[in-house]
């Protein structure tokens, strides 16, 4: 397939999309910098609706931008399943899981698990934490260049340099208060370009919606009754939402780039707002996401066919480059730069925080001016990490050894999401149970995954092997069980009194 060349003024409009992300980090260069309170948390100063855009914009990746499109392409909406499921645990997490990192007023998930089961469960999952999303940032560069890469004239190392290196530069200088007004912007970017795709691409197909809707209903583009039937040639929508359920209380209650966000805000109330942001923008991005590969779908049937052997993961970019005007293809592309710097951004200020506050402030000591060094510093470590894996896997094109890498740390990723939920949900879960158990739910999603269950199944198995091995496991070890009083849904409204990691002095959270 001849590539396509991209254009002076779709170049225009992309460099001017990424010197405003620059700006945004240069503006809160300042604010960043008074301490690590501010860096990793805004100082609590966010709107609500800014920050649930953010916790949005940090969970659509550029792959997810253009894997949605692609499965409604190639098969139907029952992965939407997945994005139903996200609106459905907000009064989970809002009454359960929340009111105890409010209460903590933790900067990190995982400081959660040192007060509920001790130091060394708050280091794994950080741990684990860090080394997969420096992975994440990887693949999150990779793939999307991949894309792009294989239907433009565009190279390669100019895209990963100018995706990675900028979002590396504006989260060093702006900390989370620079990111997530960059997300911000990055959300309405890609969705105002997503938004515009899809009525570019209806405005060319003759018969325009009507078309699209015929199309749909004669291919069953968009649900049928095959979606609910289990073992059958569609994807069946049970499965999906029960797995995704598990799959997002792991985002949402265990990875500390969105659970970092519930700390942005003044109040509770207020991070509760946030939440039911985010819910709304992911029922949005069902019609706009799905739809967008429903009319590709009816495109590619009517106005013109896609080449000879083409590969649907770059279906997206092929249809901005190939039939967009110049200027809005730039913008469109942008839309998927936004996607891609979102999510990195959010990953490095992430592992920055559990960098610096889970294992340099934990076991050497807080001095907020250095720190907030320290933590500008692991942001370009953990970003030039992350970039150098993905100029390695564009050079020798070995994706499958970085997702090797990815499926051993994701083996932990749901698993500790039973974890919290031991944490929260029980009072008899103890150290040596939950290491247990969090091994062996490892080792049972491994064997499971080696079958023919889905990826969904595959997260409820996890998550239920996590839960029930710790704390069965736990029951054989009573004499580790701590208080807990504070720390779990049988005492949620009661006072905590943490013991602090450096001295023998208690205070009351």
């Amino acid at each position: 397939m001849e590539k396509i060349n991209f254009g002076t003024a779709n170049w225009v409009v992309l460099v001017l999309y990424l010197l405003a992300m620059l700006a945004v980090g240069v503006y809160f260069t300042k604010k960043s910098s008074k301490n690590t309170d501010a860096f990793f948390k805004a100082s609590g100063k966010i709107p609500a609706w800014a920050a649930g855009f953010s916790i949005y914009a940090t969970t659509l990746s550029a792959i997810t931008y253009m894997s949605t499109p692609e499965q409604a392409f190639l098969a139907d909406w029952s992965y939407a399943a997945g994005n139903l499921t996200i609106f459905a645990i907000i009064p989970v997490l809002i009454y359960f899981y929340v009111p105890f990192f409010r209460k903590l007023n933790a900067t990190t998930a995982y400081e959660y698990l040192e007060e509920r089961f001790g130091v060394s469960l708050r280091f794994v999952g950080s741990l684990l934490f860090t080394l997969f999303h420096i992975g994440r940032v990887a693949i999150v560069i990779y793939l999307p260049t991949l894309a792009i890469t294989l239907v433009s004239d565009i190279n390669p190392i100019i895209i990963a340099s100018a995706v990675g290196g900028l979002c590396i530069i504006y989260t060093f200088l702006g900390g989370m208060e620079g990111v997530i007004w960059s997300d911000v912007i990055q959300g309405i970017i890609l969705l105002g370009g997503a938004v515009l795709l899809v009525i570019l691409g209806i405005n060319a197909i003759d018969g325009g919606f009507a078309t699209v809707i015929q199309d749909a209903a004669a291919h069953d583009k968009i649900i049928s009754a095959k979606n609910f039937e289990f073992g059958g040639a569609a994807a069946a929508i049970p499965i999906i939402f029960l797995g995704s359920i598990f799959n997002n209380l792991h985002q949402y209650t265990a990875s500390q780039d969105v659970v970092q966000r519930y700390q942005t805000t003044e109040t509770i109330k207020e991070t509760n707002k946030s939440l039911w942001t985010n819910g709304i923008l992911a029922l949005v991005t069902i019609p706009i996401f799905f739809g967008m590969g429903t009319v590709l779908f009816s495109y590619y049937n009517h106005v013109t066919a896609l080449p000879e052997g083409f590969n649907t993961s770059a279906l997206v970019p092929y249809f901005i480059v190939s039939s967009l005007p110049a200027g809005v293809a730039g913008l469109i592309i942008a839309a998927i730069f936004a996607a891609c710097q979102s999510t990195i951004s959010s990953s490095l200020n992430s592992i920055s925080a559990c960098v610096t506050v889970d294992f340099k402030q934990r076991f050497f000591g807080k001095d907020d001016k250095k720190d907030v060094w320290f933590a500008r510093w692991t942001v370009i470590i953990a970003g030039i990490l992350g970039m150098m894996a993905a100029l390695y896997l564009i050079s020798t094109n070995r994706a499958e050894t970085w997702n090797l890498f990815l499926a051993i740390t994701g083996l932990f990723g749901v698993p500790i999401a039973g974890i919290f939920a031991l944490g929260i949900f029980t009072k008899r879960a103890n150290t040596p149970g939950v290491f247990i158990g969090l091994f062996l739910s490892a080792i049972t999603s491994y064997f499971v995954k080696q079958t023919d269950l889905t990826p969904f199944a595959v997260s409820t198995v996890s998550f239920f092997s996590s839960f029930i091995f710790g704390y069965l496991v736990s029951l054989l070890f009573t004499k580790y069980n701590k208080d807990t009083t504070g720390l779990t849904i049988f005492t949620r409204h009661d006072q905590y009194v943490k013991q602090k990691a450096d001295t023998n002095h208690t205070r009351a959270v």
